[in-house]
């Protein structure tokens, strides 16, 4: 009997073992979009770091290794079905045509692996655009496992924003949990072009300004109650410099401001964000 035990005991462990894949690397493979999105199929590549069930990581979407956006992303393994459950965090960085824009995605993935060498990751995707305003269109995904990433390391901030003085236009105080922001050309439509950094994470990238809003919404943390708004100029116009018209609606509160950029220096708007006060009955 007690050899029956240690058998099934070895076998169970052996399933287990086998159940637990190494997932830790990089995959790359195809992403496929029903109708409507901007690309209806382009590469992606995840770099998975898993701890147990905790798994973490950064994925690039791109067409090619000059048009990509780069997310962050956190997740669960689910050993027992060998399922990878992953949620996209935010954009950390992105180079895409201006009429596109960048998607939150949500995987929910299954680890395969053949008779040979070949390990595949393959199963479904939805999300939602970085502004949050609509769905994407879902699709499948499918990746294997490589060796290398196609991209080299990168720095965390482009030149534009490290080289250039960060000039404060205005500190407003708010008591709202949610800022909106919209950008126009100021005065004459010229060909401006801007990029947007919140707390120096990407948020608009080289969209031109015009007589319809670029729009953006500002989430405050709890946790940091300054929240720091960077325009870069990408272009200086027809008309130099750079300026753009920024109306802020914050709660019950309305600003506007205007804003220039130029070869040297960026406009910065920091919101300091006070707790509301409390109301008496």
């Amino acid at each position: 009997m007690k050899r029956h035990i240690c058998l099934l005991t070895g076998f169970v462990l052996l399933l287990s073992g086998l159940s637990a894949q190494d997932l830790n690397g990089i995959w790359k493979g195809k992403l496929v979009m029903e109708p409507g999105g901007c690309f209806p199929v382009y590469n992606i590549e995840l770099q998975l770091q898993v701890a147990g069930t905790k798994i973490t990581g950064v994925s690039y979407h791109f067409s090619d290794t000059s048009n990509y956006v780069k997310e962050t992303f956190d997740g669960r393994y689910v050993k027992d079905s060998n399922m990878i459950l992953i949620g996209e965090l935010g954009v950390t960085t992105f180079h895409i045509p201006a009429d596109c824009v960048p998607c939150i995605k949500k995987y929910n993935l299954t680890y395969h692996k053949g008779d040979g060498p070949e390990e595949q990751l393959r199963g479904s995707w939805s999300g939602k655009t970085m502004d949050g305003k609509s769905n994407c269109p879902p699709g499948t995904i499918v990746l294997q496992r490589f060796d290398k990433s196609s991209f080299k390391p990168e720095s965390k901030l482009p030149p534009t924003l490290t080289k250039r003085k960060a000039e404060l236009v205005r500190e407003i105080k708010v008591d709202t949990g949610v800022i909106h922001i919209d950008f126009y050309d100021n005065g004459q439509i010229d060909g401006d072009t801007i990029s947007v950094y919140v707390n120096n994470m990407p948020t608009v990238s080289y969209k031109r300004l015009t007589a319809k809003p670029i729009s953006i919404s500002v989430k405050i943390d709890p946790k940091r109650t300054e929240q720091e708004v960077i325009m870069v100029g990408e272009n200086l116009g027809e008309i130099p410099p750079n300026t753009a018209l920024m109306i802020i609606n914050a709660g019950e509160k309305r600003y506007q401001l205007y804003l220039t950029s130029d070869e040297t220096k960026n406009a910065m708007v920091r919101f300091i964000y006070e707790k509301p006060a409390e109301t008496k009955l």
